[in-house]
């Protein structure tokens, strides 16, 4: 888990009161179940303590780090399958200017959430002269169901946004709306506009994609929905995030995705790329997505990390990406919790069935207790008793 850790100096071992008055409870409303756990209070500043070690980052470890990363970069260049990076071939030869001009369509999916977007282009002097844009959320069933499903599901809410094209935006006369696909899993890239799916990543597990075009399975589904549209080119979210830096600032070279997941991609030279077999770039350079949520060799893992892992739909993988992606970040901690409540009484009596829950504490959650600088911590209290629920002083 690469998080600085916080001090292991503990107040209390038990949740500040709540807002309704009393420690963890709220309008006298009903407890949720709770667990037998050990009635006398002990430290959890042991727990903290050893946490707080095996996070710990000293300049040497990230130089380690950093040294096996890029070891594993220049394998992953030099052939497929030599490293834990794929390093894979975006085919993206060229980059944005500003010149462009038009109407374009956008769709990524990279999460449990995919979005599409449409924006009209007016070159150089006008730059982006109208965007409109949409969020659509995946159902979780929808993660582990088959490609037909999830590709029908998406083809149908891009059907929907495409109808509400208003007057803002123009199509010339004779062209066929395009979209540009943003798909954030790993892909083998077969040419700009085509890719097989090595498998999936960030809690999807969906059956029938693996090997498949990810185009192919997009543009059937939108031949069911009726929908005419032709999909231009297939890129990672990291080239689509540099490829739109690229855009606005003549100078980027690398993007980095911290999100669901993580990745980078950057701007790499043909001539350093061992396993490109006769493949010419007419710019002399291409992206390289690196894939590196894959990536583990030297990672300083705590015990949270190894448990989460062992415990998930694909041990032993992503371990780079299960360290600080947003997926799995609240995961991390929710493990911490229930380590330091059945051994430190952190809760009191009781531990909340509640926090029991995998996945339970979201990113998000986290996001809102790390903002609380209040000397009571009332909104770290807040969110563990909307999460967890009610528990025994």
């Amino acid at each position: 888990m690469l998080v600085a850790s916080a001090s292991p100096a503990v107040g209390s071992p038990c949740l500040p009161r709540s807002p309704g008055g009393g420690r963890g409870r709220r309008g006298g409303g009903a407890r949720f179940g709770m667990i037998a756990a050990r009635s006398a209070p002990v430290s959890v500043a042991p727990i903290l303590k050893k946490l707080q070690k095996d996070c710990d980052t000293p300049v040497p470890v990230l130089r380690h780090v950093a040294d096996a990363m890029a070891a594993d970069m220049r394998g992953g260049l030099a052939a497929d399958g030599g490293s834990d990076l794929k390093m894979i071939l975006s085919y993206v030869d060229s980059l944005p200017s500003g010149n462009e001009k038009g109407l374009f369509y956008a769709l990524d999916l990279g999460g449990t959430n995919f979005r599409v977007l449409r924006v009209q282009l007016g070159g150089k002097e006008d730059r982006v002269l109208a965007t409109e844009f949409d969020q659509v959320t995946i159902p979780q069933e929808l993660m582990f169901s088959t490609s037909e499903e999830l590709f029908d599901f998406i083809a149908s809410g891009l059907a929907k946004f495409a109808d509400k094209e208003g007057g803002k935006f123009h199509l010339p006369t004779g062209r066929k709306r395009e979209i540009g696909f943003t798909f954030s899993f790993p892909v083998k890239q077969i040419s700009i506009d085509s890719g097989i799916l090595i498998k999936w990543t960030k809690g999807f597990a969906v059956s029938g994609t693996a090997g498949k075009d990810v185009v192919a399975c997009l543009n059937e589904a939108m031949e069911r929905r009726g929908l005419d549209m032709r999909v231009s080119a297939l890129v990672n979210d990291t080239v689509a995030t540099l490829a739109g830096a690229r855009y606005w600032d003549n100078d980027v070279m690398v993007a980095v995705i911290l999100g669901t997941g993580t990745n980078a991609c950057y701007v790499e030279r043909t001539d350093a790329i061992p396993k490109l077999n006769g493949y010419v770039s007419t710019s002399g350079r291409t992206i390289i997505n690196t894939e590196w949520g894959a990536f583990s060799n030297g990672l300083p893992l705590t015990e949270f990390d190894r448990e989460m892992d062992a415990a998930s739909i694909n041990p032993g993988e992503q371990i780079y990406e299960k360290t600080i992606s947003g997926m799995y970040l609240g995961e991390i901690v929710r493990r911490a919790l229930v380590r330091m409540a059945e051994e430190g009484a952190l809760f009191g009596k009781s531990i909340p069935d509640k926090l029991l829950t995998p996945f339970l504490l979201r990113t998000p959650d986290l996001c809102s207790m790390q903002k609380d600088e209040s000397d009571d911590l009332q909104k770290v209290g807040s969110v563990l008793y909307d999460v967890a629920g009610e528990v025994d002083a």
